[in-house]
């Protein structure tokens, strides 16, 4: 497959291939299709998307906690994890 490149297809894939972190653009294409068929859903591969499911999550308890929202945005293409400190006064 070849894919006709103007300025602006160009400058997302010089993004892609920084935010991705991979070196060729098959291979960073490959990883933002994937993480993208993972979050969107409603396809053969992943009927229920992350998206939705985060919606559904919100919906059903009224909140989410970043936690919650790491735990089902986490991906392999993209690990997503979160933290939470507090503090009160001075240390």
């Amino acid at each position: 497959m070849r894919l006709r490149m103007n300025d602006s297809r160009e400058r997302r894939m010089d993004a892609l291939l920084e935010a991705t972190g991979e070196n060729t653009k098959s291979k960073a294409i490959d990883r933002a299709a994937d993480f993208y068929i993972k979050m969107a859903g409603d396809n053969v591969a992943m009927p229920n998307g992350a998206f939705v499911e985060l919606m559904a999550t919100a919906e059903r308890q009224g909140s989410v906690t970043s936690e919650e929202i790491a735990e089902i945005l986490d991906t392999e293409e993209l690990p997503v994890e979160a933290e939470l400190a507090w503090s009160v006064g001075s240390e």
